[in-house]
């Protein structure tokens, strides 16, 4: 027998198996094996119905709330179940933009490389596009786009400008899913558009990222080992390689062979879309197995979260405490660069290659099928060799012409 005192949501929480009523038509039922959800029970043509309200996520409020609507709309003389029906078929026919959002994200999400890149789009579309995220996207028209694009356009360039491509990538994909009509013009497209409406951005200078001294890097890498701190040996790790940060942060145990000294890096973590192959030092190797010893998961250089790699953060904020001067983790990769061109005389080719660099135009690549991993090797001991401060053979002095 269904228990006719109000609900608490203390009593929710209580509850055991069976039917536990609210009043009002509203029931809290629960299962034998402890399921819970909301069911509204009502008469309508002369015949007793439920209608589901939703599970144990719904709230004891919310659920009060969605059983008012329902029973207004029995006193109006309409069926709740099929007019919530009818609404869902509109909704799926007339998506707003916010949804169309989510489901591109959804779909792309797999072309990213890093969660980083997408995270990027989730937030611009989320921030700064959230007035046209409850439009229908059908809806969206010029006024809409631009009433979200001109607050930033100058205080914030990029970011609006990333925003306007975003935003014409939503609506290019809703039209494609015939939510939009095929004759409706992009209203966030730029050229012949908006590019009438908004002024044109100042054409920046190319920022590239500051470097340390290549003479400089073996007194860092002093202090470094002086900090037994696991953002110390990514960075570390990170300039002996002349990684990326993505590339090292995400570093797993069953990209390392320590029989051949290599870490394969898969193309999903690279720029280049493309596997590369990194020639481990006798260093780089010390480093790892330190870290192999108290491995607890799946990451290399795990963060303080469980099953999650160091934060993108740790090795900046390192490199912050440790430098005086403005330079970046990425710069590194620039100081290896550096030192390869005025220090030593290892071809070209290989430095570019141990950067995983694009070398040449197609015809070229296409000649060019293997990625010097031997002699790169090399280069590679040499170069951890110079981060400890040690002189070494490999390392040839380059021959200066005088005259």
């Amino acid at each position: 027998m269904a228990n006719r005192a109000k609900l608490t949501a203390r009593a929710v929480a209580a509850a055991k198996g069976g039917r536990h009523g609210d009043g009002g038509g509203l029931y809290l039922v629960v299962s034998e094996t402890g399921a819970r959800k909301w069911v509204f029970r009502f008469s309508y043509s002369g015949r007793v119905t439920e209608m589901g309200l939703g599970n144990a996520a719904v709230s004891l409020a919310a659920a009060r709330a969605k059983a008012a609507e329902a029973r207004a709309l029995v006193a109006a003389g309409r069926n709740p179940i099929e007019t919530r029906r009818e609404a869902e078929s509109v909704a799926a026919k007339n998506p707003t933009f916010g949804q169309c959002a989510d489901a591109l994200l959804e779909a792309k999400s797999a072309e990213w490389r890093n969660e980083k890149h997408r995270a990027q789009w989730a937030m611009t579309l989320a921030r700064y596009a959230e007035a046209l995220r409850v439009l229908p996207v059908d809806k969206v028209d010029t006024a809409a786009v631009l009433s979200v694009l001109q607050p930033i356009w100058q205080a914030k360039p990029e970011t609006a400008s990333r925003l306007r491509g975003r935003i014409e990538t939503v609506l290019d994909a809703a039209r494609a899913h015939g939510h939009i009509a095929r004759n409706e013009a992009n209203p966030a497209r730029w050229r012949g558009h908006l590019d009438k409406l908004l002024a044109k951005r100042l054409r920046l200078s190319r920022r590239h990222h500051a470097a340390m001294a290549f003479a400089d890097v073996p007194e860092f890498v002093g202090k470094l080992r002086q900090r037994k701190a696991m953002a110390a040996l990514a960075l570390e790790f990170l300039i002996l390689t002349a990684a990326r940060s993505g590339e090292v942060l995400g570093a797993r145990w069953v990209e390392i062979s320590f029989d051949k000294a290599l870490w394969a890096v898969p193309a999903t973590r690279m720029k280049a879309g493309r596997e590369h192959r990194v020639p481990l030092s006798n260093r780089a190797l010390a480093i790892l197995a330190e870290l192999a010893e108290a491995k607890t998961g799946e990451f290399i250089f795990a963060g303080q979260r469980a099953g999650k790699p160091l934060s993108s953060m740790a090795m900046e904020m390192l490199l912050r405490r440790l430098s005086a001067a403005n330079v970046t983790v990425h710069g590194f990769r620039s100081a290896f660069r550096d030192w390869c061109g005025e220090a030593t005389s290892f071809p070209r080719e290989v430095a570019e290659a141990a950067l995983s660099h694009t070398i040449g135009d197609k015809a070229e690549q296409a000649y060019r099928r293997g990625d010097a991993l031997e002699k790169r090797r090399t280069l590679m001991e040499a170069w951890a060799s110079h981060c400890e401060g040690k002189t070494n053979s490999n390392a040839l002095p380059m021959a200066w012409n005088t005259q």
